[in-house]
């Protein structure tokens, strides 16, 4: 049987806190694979600041050695907006188990996503932990101990919160803008 976690995303940019839950989530000995996805296009958002197509790049820079984490193109090579529930459906046809990793600043919002009831019925959520928030018991949790969102780190780039793999080339496109 084929367990997949599914994090997706926007990573507009990646951060260490992104890495930390990727590599909390390698500690689970049930999955098999890491599925990280990029969105094109948050369904929450209305634009994003670097595009999907570099988003995609850096990520797959930053994991291009790991062999339990895979970054697809699913979601940026659509070109639209794409709801989770279609990213869950599309690797069912590949795994047996999906697991949709969310952080814990989403739950307040979790029932606001498109086909929810559906999509709690296809997949395991994990929690990853943040800013205190409190999860119920029902969940998965993965601890991750990295204070830090993507929209701060736009507002004030700092290079020691980027992977170092990417980090010259997401100071340069931040810097610019």
């Amino acid at each position: 049987m084929k367990k997949v976690a599914l994090y997706g995303g926007s990573f507009d940019p990646p951060h260490i806190g992104h890495q930390a839950v990727i590599e909390a989530l390698k500690n689970l000995d049930f999955l098999d694979k890491i599925i990280v996805m990029p969105t094109f296009l948050n369904p929450f958002k209305e634009s994003s600041f670097a595009s999907a197509p570099l988003r995609l790049r850096w990520l797959r820079e930053m994991f291009l050695e790991d062999t339990r984490v895979h970054v697809s193109a699913y979601e940026s090579d659509a070109a639209r907006k794409v709801p989770a529930i279609e990213s869950v459906k599309h690797l069912l046809e590949t795994y047996d188990e999906v697991y949709l990793v969310v952080g814990a600043d989403n739950l307040a919002t979790l029932q606001e996503w498109y086909k929810y009831d559906e999509l709690k019925d296809l997949v395991t959520f994990i929690i990853a932990l943040r800013d205190d928030i409190e999860v119920p018991d029902n969940y998965l949790t993965l601890e991750v101990n990295e204070d830090i969102s993507s929209s701060s780190l736009r507002k004030n780039i700092k290079q020691d919160k980027l992977p170092k793999k990417v980090s010259q080339d997401i100071l340069k496109e931040y810097n610019e803008r």
